[in-house]
């Protein structure tokens, strides 16, 4: 028996400002817009932000929803078409609101990627697959 990931849901306890700059920011446009909830269109797996009250209330008050999180829980990698896409697109959101954590550059596994974070302090990534170099004969 096999399982697919079929969405996944950013938690915040400000789902309006979360989905705003996942709207403004990164161009997200939104299906479903509830004060708990925010679901957004996109091709193959389900995006969506929602409450973390709202997640404590659906697991009978489970802890980890209501204590603090600290440290970096997950990542989201946005892939573009290039790594000069990449620069574009990086400079383009740190001057609409994302923080900026790492400039873009060629990393060792081969692609050029730049850190930034959301409002909330997620980290996420944006990143291309730097072309390969022809080789020489």
């Amino acid at each position: 028996m096999r399982v697919q990931l079929e969405g996944i849901t950013v938690l915040s306890n400000d789902v309006s400002r979360l989905a705003r700059f996942y709207n403004e920011v990164l161009g997200f446009d939104a299906v479903i817009e509830e004060d708990h909830y925010v679901e957004f269109v996109n091709d193959g797996v389900r995006f969506a932000i929602c409450s973390k009250p709202l997640m404590a209330d659906n697991t009978n008050e489970h802890y980890s929803f209501i204590e603090e999180r600290k440290g970096q829980a997950f990542e989201l990698n946005f892939q573009c078409e290039s790594p000069e896409a990449v620069r574009i697109i990086y400079a383009d959101i740190v001057s609409r609101g994302a923080t900026s954590i790492t400039e873009p550059k060629s990393m060792s596994w081969g692609h050029t990627t730049g850190f930034f974070a959301d409002p909330d302090g997620n980290i996420h990534s944006l990143f291309a697959v730097n072309p390969i170099a022809e080789k020489e004969e």
